[in-house]
């Protein structure tokens, strides 16, 4: 991996008390000569009451106002009272990269966030699923609290905020493929021009075959029988927010707040997608930069008190930080061996294998490719072995109910890899499209759970057809699988509905 041959320049430097100031050149020099390229990192200190303040606005100091921020901000507030939780570091997808360091952080702490923060930023600046996000969303958010504040002193808050409730709760209806796929336009479509015309040997014969106005006949015909076989939508639509943004009977003001949620629901999307990938990125360079830099040697046993901490495993979750940690060691490991390809998958010696090493040295080369082109989904997918399985001791774990605990319920490779890819899919959660916007031929909503073996939550269920009625404004309904039995939910503004398939 070559080396960036420069240092940062900072147009938008703040002044960091001098200790953090000194530190945080030292930490931004390992990166470089690490070969991480980032945004600049704008670095802010706060009290453990601003950090919760700008945490519970997901980062960003300036959002629209609405309950569920200080909701967030008082379960963020208790848990640092109680000792449950701290906001070490947070970062934010943006050029320049904003960043908070906690004001009572320990000088090591300080050490780890900030090199986990510059690592935070060479990903969120390389890796293509942040490619389409905007770069000046402090700019944008600041811009969607003015268009919303606007929008209460027009219209009243609790009308503005009741509307913004529904919105939210159909903010993850959005399709996480959209902006890597490039749809033809009805313009670019093919169209028919030549309807029921009949081949001819000769040119000048074209006219006696075919008619001009018989043709012209034909074509009108054709497009009457497209116009009324076609569907609304033509296609399954995965972006319900897109579909109710161009469709559904909306105040200008109620398009615009929905149309700035949905922008914020993209803009956050990637991080939902590359949650194991990022954060092990960034502990992989915390770590290393630490270890082999930065610290002194009477300040490595808090660091490993601090880093095994983040690393902790429990039965019933995985840990993003671990997981994406050993899967990039073990990846550089693979590759600097020449542990890959068809000689060493096809290889039935286990001891040759274990002793396999061609010293290729491409580890460094290939872990910043994968930060460049994959995300959680494709990292599993591609790069999880039995034998990381084994090593990292990686099981199925089920609840038994009879002993009140989490036991190992399967120890297959196959099963293992195939919860873990389920439970990234979509980000976890259901599939869900619309079908038909003129149901029943009555102008009502029509969406289809794409059931892949989890049934829906009826009652959250019922509660996103309730806010999509109060956008569409007419009877709303969802097809599903409900205990293995197809059905058919609905609301129409009064009461739920529910019919057997």
């Amino acid at each position: 991996m070559k080396k960036r041959a420069f240092t940062m320049t900072h147009k938008y430097h703040t002044r960091l008390p001098d200790h953090l100031e000194e530190l945080r050149d030292r930490i931004e020099r390992y990166a470089i000569d690490y070969g991480l390229d980032f945004f600049e990192v704008v670095f802010e200190v706060l009290d453990w009451n601003q950090i919760n303040e700008v945490a519970a606005y997901g980062g960003f100091p300036n959002r629209y106002p609405h309950w569920r921020f200080g909701m967030e901000y008082e379960q963020l507030s208790k848990g640092y009272a109680y000792g449950f939780s701290k906001i070490y570091e947070m970062v934010i997808n943006n050029d320049p990269c904003y960043a908070y360091l906690l004001h009572s952080n320990s000088m090591v702490d300080q050490k780890l966030v900030m090199a986990h923060v510059y690592a935070h930023s060479d990903f969120f600046k390389n890796n293509v699923y942040f490619a389409h996000t905007n770069r000046k969303m402090m700019d944008e958010m600041a811009n969607h609290k003015t268009r919303v504040a606007r929008a209460i002193n027009r219209f009243g808050q609790d009308r503005v905020e009741g509307f913004i409730d529904g919105c939210l709760s159909l903010e993850t209806l959005i399709d996480p493929h959209a902006p890597a796929i490039q749809r033809r336009s009805d313009e670019e479509k093919p169209h028919r021009t030549d309807a029921a015309r009949m081949r001819v040997g000769r040119p000048y014969m074209d006219k006696f075959v075919n008619p001009k106005d018989f043709m012209q006949e034909q074509q009108e015909w054709h497009e009457k029988q497209a116009s009324e076989d076609r569907s609304f939508p033509e296609n399954p639509q995965r972006d319900v927010m897109l579909f109710l943004l161009d469709n559904a009977p909306l105040e200008g003001w109620e398009a615009d707040i929905l149309s700035m949620i949905r922008e914020e629901a993209y803009y956050f999307m990637p991080q939902g997608q590359t949650k194991i990938i990022n954060e092990g990125w960034s502990a992989y360079w915390h770590s290393k930069i630490l270890t082999e830099k930065a610290l002194r040697d009477d300040e490595i046993i808090d660091y490993a008190d601090r880093h095994s901490g983040s690393m902790m495993m429990s039965p019933n979750r995985l840990n993003p930080y671990k997981l994406g940690i050993e899967l990039f060691r073990d990846i550089e490991d693979r590759w600097n061996k020449g542990r890959f390809g068809r000689e060493y998958e096809e290889c039935n010696d286990m001891v040759a294998k274990k002793r396999w090493d061609k010293k290729l040295g491409k580890g460094r080369d290939k872990i910043f490719e994968i930060r460049r082109l994959y995300n959680d989904l494709t990292l599993i997918d591609t790069f999880l072995t039995p034998e990381f399985c084994q090593e990292q001791k990686l099981f199925v774990f089920a609840y038994n109910i009879s002993s009140d605990q989490f036991e190992i319920a399967n120890r297959e490779f196959d099963k293992i890899k195939k919860q873990i890819l389920f439970s990234l899919t979509n980000a976890g959660r259901p599939i869900i499209e619309v079908v038909d916007g003129n149901y029943g031929n009555r102008g009502e909503l029509l969406l289809v759970h794409r059931h892949e073996g989890m049934d829906l939550h009826v009652a959250y269920a019922q509660e996103t057809l309730k806010s999509l009625f109060s956008v569409w404004r007419r009877p709303v309904y969802i097809e599903t699988v409900v205990d293995g039995t197809k059905k058919i939910l609905g609301f129409n503004g009064s009461e739920h509905m529910e019919t057997t398939i």
